[in-house]
């Protein structure tokens, strides 16, 4: 269960069967063949850890009825996900890529696609952290940073797309850090932001064949990385928070169901909050 705040006069919003990952499949991308770009998640503490958003993206589009190629810079990650999924009575497979090298992109859409028949849809959960301010990070990290978080979804949406069929979706995760400064962390939140502007090139490049994009900011998210975050910064999540408690990854993976699913077809280049309000209160 994600923490939740001390004041006894503050609401929870009671987690749903969807929250806690419990909800039966309802078919919605039955058919579909997804690639998940960072589907597979850190280690921050083993015996605690909850399920990343990566994987839950994995598994749920797995369980309304698509393969999954599940795509991690560690494969054993991917694997791991890959076994949740098989043990679901799931269609998935892992793909070790490294989006930093375009050699290791190429490779991976030509895997996903060849081994699923051909590709509808694919979400880019990549993100790297930086360090707080501007002083601490030198110009070489910031770079790097950017390869990760803005060249790497660049890479793969240039490699893919021709490889899309008519009608497919593509959706980004961002973060409210694009919205706020509130990280403090001036490469990571800037990154992030970039791939406002990124998703809306790809949305009107893919236009013309009904290729959809779509963009998706988690808020504070109860996962390995939130709990790695938050042991550097032990005030992070400890605001006002307005649903009382952090969001769980399941909860992220649905709005990412609802831009791959056909409930969302004639939405495009658009973006989402996933964040009980925090940035727009």
């Amino acid at each position: 269960m994600a923490e939740t705040e001390s004041r006894p006069d503050r609401y929870v919003r009671p987690p749903s069967v969807e929250s806690l990952g419990e909800a039966p499949g309802r078919g919605r991308l039955k058919g579909r063949r997804i690639l998940v770009v960072g589907g597979g998640q850190r280690v921050f503490d083993a015996a605690t850890d909850p399920i990343g958003n990566g994987r839950a993206m994995s598994v749920l589009c797995a369980r309304e009825g698509a393969k999954v190629a599940v795509a991690d810079l560690n494969r054993a990650s991917a694997e791991q996900t890959v076994k949740r999924i098989t043990d679901q009575g799931g269609e998935a497979f892992a793909i070790a890529a490294d989006v930093t090298s375009e050699a290791d992109v190429l490779r991976m859409i030509e895997e996903a696609h060849g081994a699923m028949g051909g590709l509808d849809g694919m979400v880019l959960n990549i993100g790297t952290f930086g360090r707080v301010g501007l002083d601490a990070i030198s110009p070489e990290e910031w770079n790097k940073i950017y390869d990760v978080n803005v060249r790497g979804p660049m890479l793969c949406c240039r490699a893919a797309l021709p490889k899309f069929e008519d009608g497919g979706a593509i959706v980004f995760i961002s973060s409210i850090a694009a919205l706020k400064a509130g990280s403090q962390m001036a490469v990571y939140d800037s990154s992030k932001a970039a791939l406002g502007g990124l998703m809306r090139n790809i949305a009107h490049l893919g236009s013309r064949r009904g290729i959809r994009a779509n963009l998706v900011y988690p808020g504070l998210v109860d996962t390995p990385n939130g709990r790695e975050a938050g042991a550097g910064r032990p005030n992070r999540g400890k605001g006002h928070v307005p649903f009382g408690r952090q969001a769980t990854a399941w909860e992220i993976a649905y709005a990412v169901l609802f831009f791959l699913s056909d409930e969302s077809v004639y939405i495009t280049a658009q973006t989402l909050a996933v964040d009980s309000g925090l940035s727009g209160m």
